[in-house]
């Protein structure tokens, strides 16, 4: 019985040890805040299969604004929904979607301003599929 124990208690560390948090973003290279917000909306989408690049349509089925306040080092303090249709489903996957990509690049001393945080928004566009996109990517090519 022992020893079953000691291997549940194993595989459990082992299992723990995979499930880790993206490692941090490299540092951001263009210090300006929109450049910010698309490298923060670039790994949000590579984090979530939910994402789509291709053309949005005319008519979305929801809009969500978050506002995301990340600390110096680039880690969420705090993530908040500013506007939605009242899919309140489609604000938690944005919501969850941040967190996911979570920790981003550290804002530089420029976007800084001598504080220790820094606030900006990011729009999610909910298809009809409930897939989403970016507004600080629409018109980035990559």
């Amino acid at each position: 019985m022992h020893n079953k124990k000691f291997a549940l208690a194993a595989v459990a560390a082992f299992l723990a040890g995979c499930a880790t948090a993206p490692p941090p973003a490299p540092a951001l290279l263009s210090p300006t805040l929109d450049d910010y917000k698309r490298d923060v909306a670039k790994r949000i989408a590579a984090a979530n299969a939910a994402s789509y690049s291709a053309p949005s349509p005319e008519v979305m089925k929801s809009i969500v604004v978050l506002e995301i306040t990340v600390d110096d080092l680039g880690a969420p303090l705090t993530v908040s929904v500013l506007r939605t249709n009242g899919y309140g489903e489609l604000a938690q996957r944005a919501l969850q979607s941040v967190a996911k990509a979570a920790p981003f690049a550290a804002p530089g001393p420029a976007l800084l301003q001598g504080a220790s945080s820094m606030s900006f928004l990011e729009t999610f566009l909910f298809r009809d599929d409930d897939s989403f996109q970016l507004r600080s990517l629409v018109a980035t090519p990559d």
